[in-house]
């Protein structure tokens, strides 16, 4: 149970931090598109991270050290685009910022976004493969205690994030509201490209 509770308290902890996939499953839940879907991605996303990760995928990386760099490029371009349309959705598209006027996004095409915004982000990477994985050394016997508690954490924070997001809904009423979350994402997803490309 020790083991459990320290992969979970770890796993919340590290998840908590807004990024570009939170800010994603923040705007689903917002608009009440794909909700379920989503998250389940998110946290089935994170599951077999952490399971590598356990498993020793770091030591895989140490002798492909050049899957990383990639990672990075190719991740802060995906990041860039997405902060550019954001940006532009909030200054031209305002009429479509209303929940209830927008139309809806297929399902295939939401999952894809939900997908390249989990596996092209080098950051995912290093809290599950690595410090998830290497800190489970510290439960030696106990790393599948360890790594249920850590996959609980993100099954948790991503349906509370997707579902608890409704409650916000009166907020995001108005066009405006919608406006300066778009900015706010778009903010979000430049500065993680800027860090990733910094290094």
């Amino acid at each position: 149970m020790d083991a459990a509770i320290a992969g979970f308290a770890l796993s919340f902890s590290l998840i908590l931090a807004i990024g570009a996939q939170n800010a994603f499953v923040l705007r689903q839940g917002l608009r009440r598109e794909h909700v379920f879907w989503v998250c389940l991605v998110c946290a089935l996303s994170d599951a077999i991270l952490i399971a590598a990760g356990v498993l020793g995928f770091a030591s895989v990386i140490d002798r492909v050290p050049w899957i990383v760099q990639v990672m990075r490029w190719v991740g802060a371009a995906f990041l860039f685009i997405y902060g550019a349309r954001s940006f532009f959705t909030a200054w031209h598209s305002h009429g479509a910022l209303s929940p209830a006027d927008a139309p809806p996004r297929k399902l295939a095409a939401t999952l894809a976004v939900c997908l390249a915004l989990t596996w092209l982000n080098p950051h995912v990477y290093l809290d599950t493969l690595f410090l998830i994985g290497s800190i489970s050394t510290q439960f030696p016997g106990q790393h599948l205690p360890f790594a249920l508690g850590a996959m609980l954490a993100s099954l948790v924070f991503f349906f509370a994030l997707g579902y608890g997001s409704s409650l916000l809904r009166p907020v995001f009423a108005k066009p405006r509201a919608w406006q300066v979350l778009e900015v706010i994402i778009g903010v979000v997803m430049w500065v993680i490209a800027a860090k990733l490309l910094l290094g």
